[in-house]
This record gives C-alpha cells, sequence and structure tokens, in this order.
C-alpha cells in the first residue's frame, strides 16, 4: 500500500550558522533614557535621568569624552586657585557640571560658622531633597545622609520640564554616541573573530559520509579566534569545481558603512558640544586642514567658555567671597 502525500514525511534540512557573539555595550537606552519627571521618595527627588547611565556613556565615544576633557582643560587652565577652593577640587567640581549638568560645593565651617574650605560632592551620589534648601548624600542603597541646610551650592544647567536637577545639553547626541560606540564594538568582534563578517560555504557535491561534513564544520569553527586564518584541505574524489563554493557576505558594505557610521556620530557629537574640531587634534580629511586654531580658541571662548565661567562665578554670591576667579585663556588672546 503506498502512502499518500499526507501519510509522507520529509526529513527537514538542518542549516547550522556560525556566528560570533553579541558586542558588550557601554549601556542600552533602557538605562539611560527612561526619563519621566523627578520623582520623589518622601526625602529627596530622584533625578529624571540616570546619573549612572551619564557616567558610563562619558566612556562610551571618544569624541564625546574628549569634548567634555577639552572644556575641563581649559576652565582648569583659567581658574586661579583660592584659599577655600583648590583647583583639585574646582576641576572635579567642573567635571560633574560637564558630564551631568549638576553640580555641587559643600561647604564646611569653623566653629565661629566661617567658612574653612569648600569641597566638591560628587553629583553622581548627590539628591536634592523634598525641601529644596536640603541635600543628601546617598553612595549606595543602604547609605543615606541628609545635609545641613544652606552648606551645599547646587549648580545646575536649565531644563524645560522640571526645575530641580539639570539636564547637559549634550544629550540629543547621546544616540550617536551609543551609535559610536556600537559601531567600534562590532569592528572589533569582527576581527577577533577572524571570519571578517563571514561568509557562506556552498556545498552541492554528495558525500557519502556524514562524518566528512562534520569534520568539515569542526575545522571552520575551529578556525576562528585565536589563532586565525588558518588554512582547510578538503578532499572530494569525483566532485567538480562548482561543487564548492566560498561565498563573502556584504565584506565591502561593511567597510563602507563602519567608516560612514563613525563620521556620522562623530559629526553630531561635535555639533552637540560645539568644540572646533582642530581643539580635539582631530585630523583633517581635507588638504586644507580646519583653519587657524587661534581663531577658533577666540569663538569657542567667547560663545562657549565665557558662559560656563558666568554660570560657575555664581559661586561668589553664595559664599560671600570671590572663591571662583578666572583669568584669560590664553590661546584665545594669543596673536593672530
Amino acid at each position: 500500500m503506498s502512502e499518500t502525500p499526507t501519510e509522507q514525511t520529509a526529513t527537514p534540512s538542518k542549516y547550522e550558522a556560525l556566528s560570533f557573539g553579541d558586542p558588550m555595550p557601554v549601556l542600552s537606552q533602557r538605562e539611560v533614557f527612561d526619563y519621566m519627571e523627578a520623582m520623589h521618595n518622601g526625602k529627596y527627588y530622584e533625578p529624571p535621568l540616570s546619573l549612572t547611565g551619564l557616567s558610563r556613556i562619558y566612556k562610551a565615544a571618544v569624541h564625546h569624552a574628549s569634548s567634555i576633557q577639552v572644556k575641563r582643560n581649559i576652565l582648569r587652565s583659567c581658574f586661579i586657585p583660592h584659599r577655600l577652593l583648590s583647583t583639585h577640587e574646582f576641576t572635579a567640581w567642573a567635571m560633574d557640571f560637564l558630564i551631568f549638568g549638576n553640580g555641587y560645593l559643600q561647604r564646611f565651617n569653623n566653629r565661629l560658622k566661617q567658612p574653612m574650605t569648600i569641597k566638591n560632592l560628587p553629583a553622581k551620589y548627590t539628591r536634592r531633597g523634598v525641601e529644596l534648601d536640603r541635600y543628601w548624600w546617598n553612595p549606595n542603597w543602604t547609605t543615606e545622609e541628609k545635609l545641613p541646610a544652606g552648606d551645599v551650592f547646587h549648580l545646575k544647567e536649565c531644563d524645560v520640564n522640571q526645575e530641580i536637577y539639570g539636564i547637559p545639553d549634550y544629550v540629543a547626541s547621546m544616540n550617536s554616541s551609543l551609535l559610536n560606540e556600537s559601531a567600534t564594538l562590532f569592528r572589533r568582534r569582527y576581527y577577533e573573530n577572524g571570519s571578517h563578517a563571514g561568509f557562506i560555504l556552498y556545498l552541492t557535491d554528495a558525500m557519502q559520509d556524514e562524518r566528512d561534513i562534520t569534520s568539515l564544520k569542526t575545522a571552520l569553527k575551529n578556525s576562528k579566534g585565536p589563532g586565525n586564518f588558518r588554512n582547510l584541505f578538503l578532499y572530494a574524489p569525483g566532485g567538480n569545481k562548482d561543487g564548492l563554493k566560498l561565498i563573502p557576505v556584504a565584506e565591502v558594505a561593511a567597510k563602507d558603512e563602519f567608516l560612514s557610521i563613525k563620521n556620522v556620530s562623530r559629526d553630531d557629537q561635535l555639533a552637540a558640544h560645539r568644540v572646533p574640531p582642530q581643539l580635539m587634534g582631530i585630523i583633517p580629511n581635507n588638504t586644507g586642514g580646519f583653519g587657524d586654531a587661534s581663531q577658533a580658541a577666540q569663538v569657542f571662548d567667547a560663545t562657549e567658555l565665557e558662559s560656563l565661567r558666568v554660570m560657575m562665578s555664581s559661586v561668589n554670591e553664595w559664599i560671600g567671597e570671590e572663591v571662583i576667579r578666572f583669568k584669560p585663556y590664553a590661546l584665545a588672546v594669543a596673536p593672530v
């Protein structure tokens, strides 16, 4: 009795994909883009953006980190140390403000209620209390300390959605920073894998022994990773010249897309930070270059750094003394 078509059982073909591991990004969007409102727990307000995410994204992309470091270095070079505020504490405060959009200074008084010193209060672990003149120190979920009223100065950027915390200006470019990081991590895996974007091994010759196919797949797997670029030998008696084909998978396209992603995401980051490329050590692609560095520094100093210096000088009104003072930026006043 012959089998009907419905009774026939076809053995499905089995294909095995040889791929490399997933890249490990600094963070994903869910870890930082949880932007809602500044919710409070009855004691203090939670930041609208993840401060841990912002601290990690600082190291995610080269041009993002370099833009912040350029501003920090220029501000530090212009800062005039004061007996109450050292260069080290000012640098830490400036870094917090540039990364988090929030900077905190804590005043320590003597017994006569006179200020003895001012130190940076790390923004990552500082929270603003429900009583807006009070601040909390929260380095972890088990330690909370309510700081004395009036002893903390809060420098913050403006935000259109809430008035409790500041939001850094570069938020619009964070996706570009993460894309830049993802492209770099993929390219790194691309080379570590050894197969360089992979290939399809197209085999049409019939092999009498299934163990031959298994041996071939094992040899391909072992050729990747450390000690890659090994040669493989395949003996197929009776086969034809087209019985085995090695088809690369979009290797040229992968190179072009990588360079395009890196360049476009870099431009987005530079646009968000508004730092001239000649001040960041970027090599120009054109023969004309980026122009005179002194002229770019003058514009940068007038449009960006002067605004930061004005904001930071508001500490003087809080402390009742001229603690924050700056000297002119040397490159901006250099003869052209």
